[in-house]
């Protein structure tokens, strides 16, 4: 078997390339990241941290780390001119097991980010390494950077081999031109002023969208007592008056007493962009993050899509290097982000308008705001950030619950039509009809699925991931998930490491643990505490749930439906048996 230098070769030491780079370590395999500066960005660029980002910081095994660098329950209003609330964004929800915004200061988590690489022989991040060449050789890619050579007026060249290539390196990404894919969307010429100060002299812990007419701005309460403020620059004012002192503190005297006495930490100018790629695969190299889409910085979407990229390509390409799965799952990364993606960038371009608006436009905009505000669905569609696209994947590794077609999965299950479908039961809804209401019609395929607090025979009291891990589960409520399942869906339980849960009352816990202890296969009993689990499934027609690794929902069925379930989530996600194992790994030496 060839051996090459490392196993994913990660371009740019970003957030998203050093988390991809932790998760394919805490997986077992080995990622080298290179990195063209000589050390970590160290001035703030993101401040917005979402609780999927989180959770995928808990996977990577990091968020203990982290976690000291956030502040949670990051309250969100956006005002007028005159400081009247026009809406406010305050989720109280914690579905994925923790609140859904968290303020945070970047350069020290990107720090913690890359100290985790420590952790995991063969991986690490050059330094000083400016990659200038990428070459797919069909089995593999080599990537070429220049470094600095013995002396200061010396560069060397170094090649990296690897299995695969992902180019995480940011918005003029070298990757993505050497893929020679178009990149979609707007630049708007619209320039703004960051400033962050220490000692906070508001003090205030939330974020303040100013839709002011004369000049929109941001002022955003972070951790460690930073506050930061954004304002729109005019088309007639030449970026380079920001270095005029008495211009800043004429920004900022609106909205502090004496300017002057502010200790800046960092002061930068930016355009926001609105681009995607029209692929993120070419072979065996990738795009992500910056690299893949520019997110407007509105709703603080710009770091948490390119986590949500690192999280998707992370568990495909550790599945396709341990033999898992065929090369064919790598398609799915695209299928999957590029459209969530897209989402995101609209969502943002339209909360940038609103907050751009002139005189004559915010005056319509505060009077529709008023009216909506009086209206409890519509003002709880901003509180609970409703208005947000949450990812959800009709294609990819994805089950149709209706009929189990692999490879896509409607939103909703009904069809009104009537068929048969592989369990043999006839109806309207593919047999599903007879023992559902409509409280089921909406399907959870391909939507993240929720993280309450459980306990087991081993933990009390602890998060969901922890005791199913970070790989395949196979999930039923109130019954033994081994039930329906032959001695062949056994040996591919096995193949793929999927852990066997049942999910149910803390009251039968103890029952449950001692009927299924000798079942075929083991199954971990997990006690519903809150209830939460037990919610869930009743408003969803299914009792049954396949996981995938980044804990989005493969398929959902009956539990008798289960092999069925099973067996399509192996096709959907070019999962190997023993039968394809040898051929694959045949093509991996080749």
């Amino acid at each position: 078997m060839t051996t090459y230098d490392t196993d994913v070769v990660v371009i740019g030491a970003g957030p998203v390339g050093l988390t991809l780079a932790n998760l394919i370590g805490v997986r077992g395999h080995r990622a080298t990241v290179l990195e063209a500066r000589h050390e970590l960005i160290d001035y703030p660029r993101g401040v917005g941290l979402d609780d999927e980002s989180i959770r995928t910081l808990h996977t990577a095994g990091l968020w203990e780390r982290v976690q000291p660098f956030t502040v949670p329950h990051h309250v969100v209003r956006l005002v007028n001119g005159t400081g009247q609330v026009l809406a406010t964004n305050n989720p109280g929800t914690q579905e994925f097991g923790y609140p859904r915004k968290h303020g945070f200061i970047q350069p020290l988590v990107d720090r913690e980010l890359a100290a985790g690489l420590d952790r995991f022989d063969g991986t690490g991040l050059r330094f000083g390494h400016r990659v200038v060449g990428i070459e797919d050789r069909g089995d593999h890619v080599a990537v070429t950077a220049e470094r600095p050579g013995a002396d200061d007026d010396t560069v060397e060249t170094v090649t990296l081999t690897a299995r695969y290539a992902v180019g995480c390196e940011g918005g003029s990404s070298f990757t993505r031109k050497w893929m020679g894919v178009s990149f979609e969307g707007k630049s708007p010429s619209t320039r703004w002023v960051v400033v962050d100060v220490e000692n906070d002299p508001i003090g205030t812990p939330s974020v303040y969208l100013g839709a002011d007419p004369r000049r929109p701005y941001v002022s955003i309460g972070l951790p460690q007592g930073v506050r930061r403020w954004e304002f729109m620059l005019h088309d007639d004012e030449p970026t380079d008056l920001c270095d005029d002192r008495a211009f800043m503190h004429s920004l900022l005297a609106r909205h502090v007493p004496d300017p002057s006495a502010l200790k800046i930490i960092n002061q930068r100018t930016f355009t926001h962009h609105g681009r995607v790629a029209s692929d993120f695969r070419k072979g065996r190299v990738f795009i992500a993050g910056d690299a893949a889409h520019l997110m407007p910085v509105w709703l603080g979407q710009g770091w948490n899509s390119g986590i949500r990229d690192a999280t998707n390509l992370a568990w495909k390409l550790t599945a396709v290097l341990a033999g898992d799965a065929d090369d064919a799952l790598l398609d799915t990364y695209t299928v999957e982000r590029r459209k969530h993606a897209a989402d995101m960038i609209d969502v943002n371009m339209a909360a940038g308008t609103v907050m751009k608006m002139g005189r004559l436009g915010g005056k319509v905009r505060d009077v529709a705001a008023t009216a909506l505000n009086a209206v409890p669905k519509w003002k709880s569609y901003f509180t609970e950030l409703r208005f947000k696209p949450m990812p959800r994947y009709a294609a990819g590794v994805v089950v149709d619950q209706a009929d189990l077609t692999p490879g896509r999965a409607r939103a909703g299950f009904k069809n009104g039509t009537g068929f048969k479908n592989r369990t043999g039961f006839k109806g309207r809804t593919g047999g599903l009809a007879p023992f559902v209401d409509s409280a089921g019609e909406l399907s959870p395929v391909g939507l993240q699925f929720i993280q309450p607090r459980v306990s087991t025979a081993d933990a009390t009291d602890v998060l969901l991931d922890d005791v199913t891990g970070d790989w395949w589960t196979l999930a039923t409520w109130g019954t033994d998930p081994t039930a329906f399942l032959s001695a062949d869906d056994l040996d591919l339980v096995r193949r793929h490491r999927v852990k066997l849960v049942s999910f149910v009352p803390e009251t039968q816990r103890a029952w449950a643990e001692k009927r299924y202890a000798d079942s075929p296969a083991p199954v971990t009993v997990v006690g519903d505490t809150s209830g939460a689990l037990k919610d869930w499934f009743d408003v969803r027609a299914c009792g049954l749930v396949l996981l995938r690794p980044d804990r989005f929902v493969a398929a959902a069925s009956l539990t008798r439906q289960a092999p069925q379930a099973l067996a399509a989530v192996c096709r959907a996600g070019s999962l190997l048996t023993d039968r394809t194992t040898a051929v694959h790994e045949e093509g991996v030496r080749a």
